[in-house]
């Protein structure tokens, strides 16, 4: 597959080369269900892919694409990420993306908080078994400020490195405020 050399295209590289069929996967932000298509796509249907956002907008659309493409094996939850954990087991997903910001073509003023933001992540970090990999996409600026973004990369900083390697990218040549892929792997 051809991935664009930008935020998403990189998050979507790095997961594909983990996933395959018959896994289980979380779209923690499924927004508009691009990504969620792709781990349905990736994990086939053998696999199960869960994908969760707060607003109904980003549900009912994520669910229309699903149907529009034939995908059947996603479960589209309403509901904060930060509660993933009520969905699935410690240890048993091999895959889990985010998309922190606002809904694309959507209300600017509904955008993922710090705080649900990193329990989302910590709770994420158990749900992986290992080898499991985890991919953020932080986009910033504009009306969500740089509050969610300054929280995520802290916190980032104190992930076990015995257990994940956390890998942050940066496109140093970009002007503006270009969206940061970071990449984690779940290594014992």
């Amino acid at each position: 597959m051809n991935y664009p050399l930008n935020t998403l295209g990189l998050a979507h590289r790095f997961i594909a080369e983990k996933v395959k069929r018959g896994a289980f996967c979380i779209d923690a932000t499924c927004g508009r269900g691009r990504d969620t298509a792709f781990l349905c796509s990736l994990c086939g249907e053998s696999g199960k892919v869960l994908a969760f956002d707060i607003q109904e907008e980003a549900v009912k659309s994520t669910k229309a694409l699903l149907e529009k493409e034939g995908h059947a094996n996603a479960e589209v939850i309403l509901d904060c990420h930060s509660h993933m954990d009520a969905y699935a087991k410690a240890g048993t997903v091999d895959a889990i993306m985010f998309n922190f910001g606002w809904l694309p073509v959507g209300d600017h003023a509904k955008f993922s908080q710090p705080e649900t933001s990193i329990r989302a992540i910590e709770k994420g970090l158990a749900l992986l078994k290992t080898g499991g990999v985890m991919s953020l996409c932080i986009y910033y600026g504009k009306e969500t400020g740089f509050a969610e973004r300054d929280a995520i990369l802290s916190y980032l900083k104190t992930v076990d490195p015995s257990v994940f390697t956390v890998i942050t990218a940066q496109f140093t040549n970009r002007k503006g405020e270009v969206p940061i892929p970071v990449f984690l792997l779940k290594k014992t």
